[in-house]
């Protein structure tokens, strides 16, 4: 029987290889810790950026709000709430003055299905001084009342187009259904203008 005994105090280690795998190991961690370091420095600097943007839109919007609470008191003092009053119901008129029934029903005609038709029409201003329309139709199917909403909400001019109610309609059969949509009619979707 043979046995190999080392009897040397520090025995032989191949460093060349050792280095090789975990030097090479080391050395990409290093670089991708360093990139990860960098990013972060950039991440933090804008974050420090878009703080400083916030704050001063916040402040400016705090300076706005107290603008309008001071001319809002202006406005309902005594002395001013006849032209309040009055400028209010002026700029009703002329808001509902600009109207344009014409242009509605060009609008709604490049969308209503041709077995449905246009039974009433109500428009109205909501607070953010957007145009909805409060809409009556009449058709065979109920069908043609999903097509028309469909078609509205890819038309440019109508907006969160909804079908609110649906029955039977009075006179010879056929559905009758009430279209809620938001009208613009400049077609700038969004603008609500």
């Amino acid at each position: 029987m043979r046995l190999d005994i080392n009897l040397a105090t520090r025995p032989y280690e191949d460093a060349r290889e050792f280095w090789g795998r975990w030097g090479t190991g080391l050395a990409v961690l290093a670089v991708l810790t360093l990139a990860l370091i960098g990013w972060t420095w950039r991440s933090w600097s804008n974050a420090g950026r878009d703080r400083h943007d916030i704050a001063l839109l916040q402040e400016q919007i705090a300076k706005r709000d107290q603008e309008r609470a001071q001319a809002q008191a202006f406005l309902d003092m005594a002395a001013n709430r006849s032209t309040r009053d009055q400028s209010q119901f002026l700029n009703g008129l002329i808001r509902r003055k600009s109207f344009s029934w014409t242009r509605v029903f060009e609008d709604l005609e490049q969308v209503m299905p041709s077995n449905l038709h246009l039974v009433s029409l109500r428009p109205e201003f909501n607070e953010q001084n957007e145009m909805q329309l409060d809409m009556r139709v009449a058709g065979d199917t109920r069908a043609a009342a999903v097509d028309l909403v469909h078609r509205m909400e890819s038309s440019q001019h109508f907006q969160n187009a909804q079908l609110l109610q649906e029955g039977a309609a009075t006179e010879g059969g056929g559905v009758s259904a009430t279209i809620f949509s938001t009208y613009v009619p400049d077609g700038t979707r969004g603008s609500g203008k």
